[in-house]
């Protein structure tokens, strides 16, 4: 059973970066039946740029996620657009303005969120990609004893130096434009836009997957044009300001970097008692295989199992790759056995 998506409210949500929402948002929906139990949850957090109808194609019988089995709940990250967001709240800025959401305030609704509307307590995983993987380990070093395991597919705890780059090199892209005023865009960053898709693009696919011009196989006469009506016409759809929020969330990824850890990351880490299936894409070029593999050493009941793709980033939402897809849909399966 697939319900419409719902809202959850906050009163005055205190972030971490110290603002507080007299009203905060989370949009979710669910996939399945929750069990009486409530023993079958599988959290699904959503990634940069996603909203929930964009990565719901893994959910079905025949799937990764099988709701007939599990109560599937997807909660839209803040900054999205249809969770609490600079485009829909007036209460929201941008870091220019000392305001930003961390994956801590994130976690800390989405907690409220299934305990408070469906009574959970313990989640049977917490699966993401990308930012969704970072949401999960969130959520096992936060709640130990809640989290039985964790799908963390391209995505690491904390957000490396080199992955701060290519996150600045974004930012830099949509703010060049000559729309920004220094803290918000008073027309639609066209430049912007092209510029920051052309980075996004470069970087999360591999120098293999160019030059095998994959993006033939998807339909596109040209690289010009995957360029143009793939990745640009696909950010595009989402407001600039929500762009630049979210990154500014994968800026501050740290899981350490918490009141409850005050800032000891290696402690963190430590504290992840989940069953966790590391699954980087072995071209990846920001979540790296080997940082991946980095992580999974410091976690107790880890098993880090790479994804063999030349699809790079990609790789871990591999919606228009079947081989991808049934690598990860069998490696996660093992896991919800266990």
């Amino acid at each position: 059973m697939v319900t419409s998506a719902q809202t959850f409210t906050l009163q005055n949500f205190e972030l971490q970066c110290g603002a507080v929402l007299p009203e905060a948002h989370l949009v979710y929906q669910t996939y399945g039946e929750l069990a009486g139990d409530r023993r079958n949850v599988i959290l699904y957090p959503t990634s940069y740029g996603a909203q929930h109808l964009d990565i719901d194609w893994l959910i079905g019988r025949d799937r990764i996620l099988d709701p007939d089995r599990w109560f599937i709940v997807i909660p839209n990250q803040f900054g999205n657009g249809l969770s609490t967001s600079p485009s829909n709240s007036e209460y929201c800025n941008l870091a220019e303005d000392g305001f930003w959401f961390t994956h801590y305030d994130n976690i800390r609704a989405q907690e409220a969120m299934v305990r408070q509307v469906f009574g959970i307590e313990t989640l049977a995983m917490v699966y993401g990609w990308s930012m969704g993987a970072q949401q999960a380990y969130y959520w096992g070093s936060h709640y130990p004893e809640r989290v039985e395991r964790i799908a963390a597919i391209c995505g690491t705890a904390k957000t490396t130096e080199h992955n701060q780059i290519f996150l600045a090199s974004l930012r830099a892209a949509l703010t060049a434009d000559s729309a920004w005023d220094g803290h918000r865009f008073t027309a639609i960053p066209d430049r912007g836009y092209r510029a920051y898709a052309r980075i996004y693009a470069s970087w999360a696919a591999s120098q293999p997957y160019y030059k095998q011009q994959i993006y033939r196989q998807l339909g596109y006469d040209s690289l010009e044009a995957y360029l143009v009506n793939s990745w640009e016409a696909g950010y595009r759809k989402r407001d600039p300001h929500n762009l630049i929020s979210m990154i500014d969330t994968w800026l501050r990824c740290d899981i350490g970097n918490t009141p409850v850890f005050g800032g000891d990351y290696g402690r963190a880490i430590a504290a992840i008692q989940a069953k966790t299936l590391v699954m980087p894409a072995t071209t990846d070029l920001y979540f790296t295989p080997e940082d991946c593999a980095a992580e999974a050493e410091m976690i107790a009941d880890a098993t880090c199992k790479p994804i063999p793709s030349i699809w790079g980033h990609r790789a871990g939402n591999p919606y228009q790759n079947p081989e991808d897809e049934a690598f990860i849909r069998t490696a996660v399966r093992i896991c919800l056995s266990g």
